[in-house]
């Protein structure tokens, strides 16, 4: 526990975020800073520009517009704002939007919800999102937590993906359930399950095939690995989390879209961010989906997958250099 608590810290979390929202940071205030450049109110021009630069950072056009009205009723009560409050009152919107969205606390420091034992976590998305490193790194971040974990090989139409689960099972030094390539993927989940009751294990992560051929094929996939698990655990799973890759931006909107219609997730975990420009898709997100966004990756250390806070991602994003 004492491992946990130095490798999670506040402090360590904190500059894993702000170092992971640099490149998003700093493209979306380049373009704030030449909107305003020469300005001395929020003028329609400003607002504009202040457009431009949150649909390029990937905010969505649904969720800058809800910004910009709220900029502009506070422009239109207050007569005269001058430009350097604007970072100010745009902050606090964006922190609007995400505080409005569902309040989760779970996985806090990476405990588990109380209650049921072991927690189950389906996890689904398409292939190249980062789905089965996610698992890894939620695997070793939970056994760094001092709970026992087990981890279910259930993408059987990929070899490779069987494969990656398996080093990172090694390397986090927890168990696997993984049948042959082409193996029935709720057998896996079944058996996964079984042997998690079996060890009294507190936490089961079952990979799924990341294929989105139709929405009726994902979801007589993943009502056929519910139904199955169900037999053994008539409330299981506990979570069914979509992991989506954020530096696709708008397209992992659309992602998000199909693998909610096609079944019921009830968490998300935006992986990537560290790499791109585009981490306003987590406000777009927040925004367009009634789904918590529970973890966040920053870089590739398993440590750089974050419990998400809203409060701590938005002081991030405007963590401007002195």
């Amino acid at each position: 526990m004492r491992l946990f608590n130095k490798l999670f810290g506040k402090k360590e979390q904190k500059e894993s975020l702000d170092q992971g929202l640099e490149k998003t940071r700093e493209g979306f205030f380049s373009k704030i800073t030449k909107a305003i450049a020469g300005k001395s109110t929020v003028d329609e021009e400003v607002l504009d520009e202040l457009e431009n630069a949150l649909i390029s950072a990937d905010v969505g056009i649904d969720t800058t517009v809800k910004i910009i009205e709220q900029i502009e009723q506070r422009v239109a009560k207050d007569k005269y704002l001058n430009t350097s409050e604007l970072n100010k009152i745009l902050k606090e919107e964006i922190q609007n939007i995400l505080i409005a969205g569902p309040q989760d606390t779970s996985y806090q420091d990476y405990e588990l919800p109380t209650g049921h034992k072991p927690h189950i976590i389906l996890v689904v998305g398409v292939n190249g999102v980062g789905k089965t490193t996610t698992i890894g790194k939620l695997a070793h971040n939970f056994k760094l937590a001092g709970k026992s974990v087990l981890l279910g090989a259930a993408d059987t139409f990929r070899a490779a993906a069987v494969d990656q689960l398996t080093i990172w099972s090694e390397r986090a030094g927890v168990p696997i359930v993984k049948k042959d390539m082409g193996s029935d993927p709720a057998a896996v989940a079944f058996d996964t399950v079984n042997s998690g009751v079996a060890k009294d294990v507190d936490v089961i992560i079952i990979d799924t095939a990341g294929r989105l051929h139709n929405k009726a094929y994902l979801m007589d996939e993943l009502t056929k690995i519910k139904r199955v698990i169900q037999k053994v655990l008539p409330d299981a799973p506990h979570e069914v989390m979509l992991v989506l890759d954020g530096s696709t931006g708008q397209n992992a909107l659309e992602q998000a879209k199909h693998f909610t219609a096609a079944t019921d997730v009830t968490a998300l975990t935006i992986t990537k961010l560290d790499g791109t420009a585009k981490g306003g898709v987590v406000l777009a997100i927040a925004n367009q989906f009634k789904i918590p966004v529970k973890f966040i990756g920053v870089g590739e250390k398993a440590e750089d997958l974050l419990v998400f806070d809203k409060q701590d991602f938005v002081d991030s994003l405007f963590n401007l250099p002195e």
